[in-house]
């Protein structure tokens, strides 16, 4: 089904769809960096420095913060203290201080106002810019939010047992050392806290990628790196285990968002700073007659009948708990089991009778 949010064009599309499998790396154990980090501040910083640009391309950050804020008001109950690790713009705590857009069963008119069950927010970023972007909205005034710089997205600088949840909106795909990430976060946890996170998937934007892959094989003669490797939801739930989260849950979502051009696409992604930032990457450009064979390829394989071109988004949400001694336990395998065969005798004998 479709829907639409923030901002008429482009607009947004929401739909699961089976798994494919291609132009996906998985992150496992890295023994050398694949990202830049360096680069990748550089592309984030000078994105944020058109704020009026930067925010209106902000749509699918948004989307995604009020669908994780939605999983956390979910869990009934209330947090003196949340991080929110790779806070962008603080998408989550302005989400947070607006009526959600979904309708919830204990909420069916969207009047909750979540800051009232959260007493603080350290918003923690690595790009300054970002993260002080919209300092003076109002929003800041609804809610305590404490801004924090990081040298490192990949260090997290905080005592352990800090924090009543942590959550991450649309940063971890940038992680080089994903499993030491969430070690991390798990560390700065309370007992019988939890982890509320989001990142961009394997499957995200294959639309562009195919696109630019055919489009390098017919006029170069080989594949560049134009786009960055992500992970794989098949890995995701064994790393939150790795890092010692209990009750875990891991699912998927794609948002669909339909654009002009490729062009309109490719300049939105660098406007939010999502631009590629592989270290084995090209340098320079993308060669103009790869471009222009590239759009062709997409409007053939992947373009609406409208004209429009899609761009699937595949969102892997992830929740785990950090341990505790009073925490809910899973059963054991097979306590949860009993014969269809008994149960279904069972109830026929009881209808013959009445």
């Amino acid at each position: 089904y479709s829907i639409r949010v923030f901002i008429p064009p482009p607009a947004i599309r929401r739909r699961v769809v089976p798994s494919r499998s291609y132009a996906v790396q998985s992150p496992g154990n890295l023994n050398m960096e694949v990202f830049n980090r360096k680069t990748k501040l550089l592309q984030k910083e000078r994105a944020a420095r058109d704020v009026e640009t930067s925010r209106r391309v902000d749509y699918l950050r948004d989307e995604v913060a009020s669908r994780l804020c939605e999983r956390l008001l979910d869990i009934n109950r209330s947090y003196d203290h949340i991080l929110d690790y790779g806070a962008n713009a603080c998408n989550i705590a302005r989400i947070l201080t607006q009526p959600l857009p979904h309708p919830t069963p204990t909420d069916p008119d969207n009047t909750i106002i979540a800051a009232p069950r959260i007493s603080k927010i350290t918003a923690a970023e690595s790009s300054r810019n970002l993260l002080y972007r919209d300092q003076d909205l109002p929003f800041n005034s609804e809610i305590e939010i404490v801004r924090e710089e990081l040298n490192t997205q990949e260090v997290l600088p905080y005592p352990q047992n800090t924090f009543d949840a942590v959550l991450s909106s649309l940063s971890l795909h940038w992680t080089n050392d994903l499993p030491s990430v969430l070690a991390q976060i798990n560390n700065i946890l309370k007992p019988d806290a939890p982890f509320l996170g989001v990142m961009l998937g394997g499957d995200s934007i294959y639309e562009l990628r195919t696109s630019l892959q055919l489009a390098d094989m017919d006029i170069r003669g080989g594949v560049s790196t134009h786009t960055s490797p992500l992970a794989d939801v098949r890995d995701v739930g064994g790393l939150l285990q790795s890092a010692r989260f209990k009750l875990l849950t891991v699912d998927i979502d794609d948002i669909i968002i339909d654009y002009p051009t490729m062009t309109a696409l490719v300049t939105d992604l660098q406007a939010m700073g999502e631009s590629n930032a592989v270290l084995a990457r090209e340098p320079g450009p993308i060669q103009r007659d790869v471009l222009l064979a590239a759009e062709a390829i997409y409007k053939e394989l992947h373009g609406n009948d409208d004209g429009t071109l899609p761009a699937t988004f595949r969102l892997i949400y992830m929740i785990g708990w950090k341990e505790a001694a009073n925490q809910a336990k899973p059963l054991e395998r097979g306590t949860g089991m009993f014969s269809i065969k008994d149960y279904l005798e069972g109830s026929g004998k009881k209808a013959g009778d009445g």
